[in-house]
């Protein structure tokens, strides 16, 4: 689930070769890559807290605790997405400066991080939700959804609006974030729609199943 994100993200730098100036669409996309990880981290931690925290509820049991807890991850994700796009915007004419002493890449970086505190946002979304997804044993559906999202969406669309609508790096990073949108849309309707006792009943057949000798579980 994760790597089909990650390469997603990756090929953007790739991409950014292709265009005019490419010297400085790929630094640009280069920074705005390393910066976007480095923000990444506090809701993937949020993610693989929720995807322990709903197993181990659910195998126990207890639905309810699973579903209290991917409320909160949630306040908390939407909130450190505000909080941190407040960040970005407060500092993007100075965080260029960490990497580049150049002007053009100091004042490009600028206009990119605006992109990036909104990529942020839906990213502290999907991050804990596709926790949720991998705490329920979804990895299945949730690597088919990362697949359709960003390569049937969120690549297509970067390369459309960078090199046919001409909006250069920009618009690479504006595709993706198309990607990430469909990823967290797909993952709120299977979130909403989950019915958690029934979750909770094939949590402990499983743990029962493994817990019996090989000939007596099959």
């Amino acid at each position: 689930m994760v790597c089909l994100e990650w390469w997603s993200f990756e090929l953007l730098v790739l991409l950014s070769g292709l265009l005019p100036n490419p010297q400085l669409e790929t630094s640009v996309l280069s920074i705005t890559l390393n910066t976007a990880n480095c923000l990444f981290m506090i809701p993937y931690g949020l993610g693989a807290a929720i995807s322990t925290r709903v197993s181990n509820e659910l195998g126990a049991g207890r639905p309810w605790v699973a579903r209290l807890a991917v409320r909160v991850v949630m306040f908390l994700a939407v909130s450190e997405g505000l909080v941190m796009g407040l960040v970005l915007v407060c500092v993007r004419y100075v965080w260029g400066h960490a990497y580049s002493d150049e002007e053009e890449v100091v004042s490009y970086v600028a206009r990119m991080m605006l992109l990036i505190a909104v990529s942020n946002f839906f990213d502290g979304i999907q991050c804990p939700l596709a926790g949720v997804a991998r705490g329920c044993g979804w990895q299945k559906i949730g690597a088919w959804v990362n697949l359709g999202a960003f390569y049937a969406v969120g690549v297509p669309a970067a390369y459309l609006i960078a090199f046919v609508l001409r909006v250069g790096g920009m618009g690479l990073w504006t595709g993706i974030i198309c990607g990430v949108v469909v990823q967290v849309v797909l993952l709120v309707i299977i979130t909403v729609c989950t019915d958690w006792q029934k979750e909770a009943t094939k949590a402990q057949n499983r743990v029962f199943n493994s817990s019996l000798p090989t000939d007596l579980a099959t």
